[in-house]
């Protein structure tokens, strides 16, 4: 199985025409394939260049680019202190003669702080690993504040959700399906993650106390987020765990997730929940299904942002009495869908009855890891996690 075709190709292609594209996510993503694919199949010649490789360095300093080219992509160039007003200069310059994709695996926005010399040049999307959808290729058509379509569970959903629980949506694991293979892949991802990207970029003097703090987070998965606890673990000041969190975050290591606030409920406020970009690294079951969960859905949100201009949020729910629902898609501050997530219990959620009462959230709906679950009680559908995550992204 070849996956080169990405959910994202036909926006960034769309967005080509006007703008430049920057691609950014986590290392390993398939930054560099998905801009590789929209060269070769959708411009008659394009050039690419990148910052690590000599050569390339070079040429990019030179501004030799072959003639012929209608693109130019320019890989980890955000190494290159002066990227920015390099990449303005040549886009000002050359934009009726070709087009710019930029890729990345540190966030391309990491300097927007102090203004932005690229304002209204460019579009930046987030890639995300595979998802039950993307792999079997099933164009779902979402339309905010309306309900999901779930695809006719067969062998193929059922094989596509189990191998992604198993190993992840990174595409090397995945596709190669071989537990060595996902055990070197963490190894040599997080290893390179800490002590190239990170290091290249952020000036950190303990990286070794930042490798354990990686080591310790997928322990943390899905409940509140304490950094006094971790900065206690690790014998860190509150300010030093803080700014490693918020690095490891730009990174794309682990994302975070907010409590709703509504006047309607006495919310939980500031304390988020952490997630990783990556749920292959969790052992337990229960939270890599919450964490495969939070994924897909946040998926949805960043591509309903970066493509259509939505304010989209995933958040979670939680009151000061201890309720809570795992997470809640709102647009423009307004709930659209509330998803709880359980390994096997199929009994209805009494808090996720009780915050739709509340908010008057439109759609409601509880997972399970069970396969063959699909039933309507109290306005929410309980359905299988591999039938639910294939009506998404």
């Amino acid at each position: 199985m070849i996956i080169k075709n990405r959910y994202l190709r036909p926006v960034i292609t769309s967005d080509l025409k006007n703008k430049m594209v920057f691609i950014g996510g986590p290392r390993q993503v398939g930054k560099t394939t998905l801009a590789q694919y929209v060269g070769a199949n959708d411009y008659k010649k394009y050039t690419y260049l990148n910052w690590d490789n000599r050569q390339d360095r070079k040429n990019i300093l030179s501004g030799k680019f072959e003639a012929e080219s209608s693109l130019i992509i320019f890989d980890e160039i955000h190494k290159y202190k002066q990227w920015k007003n390099y990449i303005k200069g040549e886009f000002d310059k050359h934009k009726d003669k070709f087009h710019i994709l930029v890729t990345g695996s540190a966030r391309l926005d990491l300097y927007r702080k102090g203004g932005d010399s690229l304002m209204g040049r460019y579009h930046y999307y987030r890639l995300h690993p595979f998802s039950v959808a993307e792999v079997l290729q099933i164009n779902n058509n979402l339309k905010i504040f309306k309900k999901l379509n779930f695809p006719k569970i067969n062998k193929n959903i059922s094989k596509v959700f189990t191998d992604l629980f198993t190993f992840g949506g990174f595409p090397e694991p995945f596709l190669k399906k071989d537990n060595k293979t996902l055990r070197r892949f963490h190894n040599e991802r997080l290893d390179r993650l800490v002590k190239e990207d990170i290091r290249d970029i952020e000036a950190l003097r303990d990286l070794s106390a930042l490798q354990i703090l990686v080591d310790i987070l997928p322990d943390k998965v899905g409940s509140i987020l304490s950094l006094n606890s971790l900065r206690e673990d690790l014998q860190v000041t509150h300010k030093t765990i803080s700014f490693w969190m918020d690095i490891l975050e730009k990174f794309y290591y682990h994302f975070r997730i907010y409590p709703f606030t509504a006047t309607k409920i006495k919310s939980l406020r500031k304390q988020p929940k952490m997630y990783l970009w990556d749920w292959s690294q969790i052992e337990n079951e229960g939270p890599r299904l919450e964490n495969m969960v939070a994924s897909h859905l946040l998926k949805i949100v960043h591509f309903l942002h970066d493509s259509e201009g939505h304010k989209a949020e995933l958040q979670f729910l939680r009151d000061i009495e201890g309720r809570e629902t795992d997470f809640l898609i709102t647009i423009n501050k307004k709930p659209w869908l509330a998803v709880e997530t359980k390994l096997s219990d199929k009994k209805i959620s009494k808090h996720l009855k009780y915050f739709a009462e509340k908010l008057d959230i439109p759609f409601l709906y509880q997972i399970t890891k069970e396969p063959n679950v699909d039933f309507w009680q109290d306005n929410i559908r309980v359905i299988s996690a591999e039938k639910f995550l294939g009506g998404l992204i």
